[in-house]
């Protein structure tokens, strides 16, 4: 079974800062992009950072660009998401996902084939 496992969770206040870690079960996911999403009870899940490959292409969302960073490390087949000066409104479920098969975005959850079970994210004010 592919596995993708988050961590790095918590609670912090506003202006805090928190790093998320998703490993992937397999070597081979190393070779393909990976993103992260993030879910509160009664919304969509929403984009929020991807990167390609090998790194050398990211993508943010608007409402959190300049406050995280997206980054990977194949060879422990990792992905991380360094997230700065949060806002109550960052308080989510966060997964990570991998896009095995060719898709037209990486923007969009149904663009990915595989998902991590999510690390819950709170924000205080």
């Amino acid at each position: 079974q592919v596995q993708l496992v988050e961590s790095g969770g918590g609670l912090v206040q506003a202006g805090g800062s928190l790093r998320l870690s998703c490993v992937a079960s397999a070597r081979a996911f190393s070779g393909y992009p990976m993103g992260w999403f993030r879910q509160a009870p009664g919304r969509e899940r929403e984009f929020v950072a991807a990167i390609d490959w090998n790194g050398d292409k990211t993508y943010y969302a608007d409402s959190v660009k300049g406050r995280f960073t997206i980054s990977r490390q194949n060879a422990k087949n990792t992905v991380d998401l360094q997230m700065n000066s949060l806002k109550p409104e960052d308080t989510a479920t966060y997964l990570c996902a991998v896009q095995i098969y060719n898709a037209a975005s990486l923007l969009f959850p149904n663009s990915y084939d595989y998902w991590g079970q999510g690390t819950q994210v709170t924000v205080s004010s």
